[in-house]
C-alpha cells in the first residue's frame, strides 16, 4: 500500500507477475483491457525511420513502444494519461510533445527536483497526465526492452514499474497496479491523433 511520502522521494518499485517481452503479446494484453482501443488500430503497420527517431533520442528505444507506434496514433486514456506517440512520416515531431524535437526525447528535470537515486539517470517521456504526472523510461544498462517505466507524479512521490510502457498501461488500466500517487485510470479512450497533427476528442 502506498503511504504518503515527502517531495522528491523514490517510494518503490512495482514489478509485474511475469514481464512481458513480446511487444506483440503486450499489445494485445492492452487491447484486450483497454477493448476501444482497437478501433484506432492501422489496417497494417506504418512504417517509419527509426532511425531518425533513435538519433534524435540518442539511443535504441524499446520494441513494445515502436511496435504500438505502428499500429497505433497517439491517443489518450480517460482524460487523464497522453500516450505520446509519433505519426508515420513526421518522425522529427513526437505527437503530444512540446519543444524542439530533442527536447521531446530528453528530460529537463532538474536535477535538484529528482529523489537522489535518480539525479544521474537519463529519463525518456513517453506520456504525460492531464494534472502534471509525467512518465519515463529510466535508461538502465544497454537493454532498452530491461528498462523500467519511471512515474514522476505530481504530489511528490516517484516510481519504478519493472515492465515495459505497454503491459504499464495495461495493468494500470486493468486496475492490478496499486496506483501509487496516481488516480485509478479507466480503460476508455478518450482521445488521439488524425492525421495533419489534429487530436480527436471523444464525445
Amino acid at each position: 500500500m502506498w503511504q504518503a511520502a515527502p517531495v522528491e522521494e523514490l517510494i518503490g518499485t512495482q514489478r509485474p507477475a511475469r514481464r512481458i517481452l513480446a511487444p506483440d503479446e503486450a499489445m494485445a494484453v492492452l487491447e484486450h483491457v483497454v477493448p476501444g482501443l482497437v478501433t484506432l488500430r492501422r489496417q497494417r503497420p506504418a512504417v517509419f525511420d527509426w532511425g531518425v527517431i533513435e538519433e534524435e533520442a540518442g539511443r535504441t528505444l524499446p520494441s513494445d513502444f515502436k511496435s504500438l507506434a505502428e499500429w497505433y496514433p497517439a491517443f489518450g486514456l480517460d482524460d487523464f494519461l497522453s500516450v505520446m506517440l509519433p505519426w508515420p512520416g513526421e518522425e522529427a515531431v513526437r505527437v503530444g510533445a512540446a519543444g524542439t524535437p530533442s527536447e521531446r526525447w530528453h528530460c529537463d528535470y532538474p536535477a535538484d527536483l529528482r529523489p537522489p537515486e535518480l539525479i544521474s539517470t537519463t529519463l525518456i517521456p513517453w506520456g504525460a497526465s492531464a494534472e502534471g504526472d509525467q512518465f519515463f523510461w529510466s535508461v538502465l544498462g544497454d537493454d532498452p526492452e530491461r528498462w523500467p517505466v519511471t512515474i514522476c507524479s505530481r504530489n511528490g512521490p516517484w516510481w519504478h514499474y519493472e515492465g515495459g510502457m505497454v503491459q504499464f498501461l495495461a495493468e494500470l488500466c486493468a486496475g492490478v497496479l496499486e496506483p501509487w500517487a496516481l488516480p485509478p485510470v479507466k480503460p476508455e479512450i478518450t482521445g488521439w491523433t488524425v492525421e495533419g497533427g489534429g487530436w480527436r476528442q471523444t464525445a
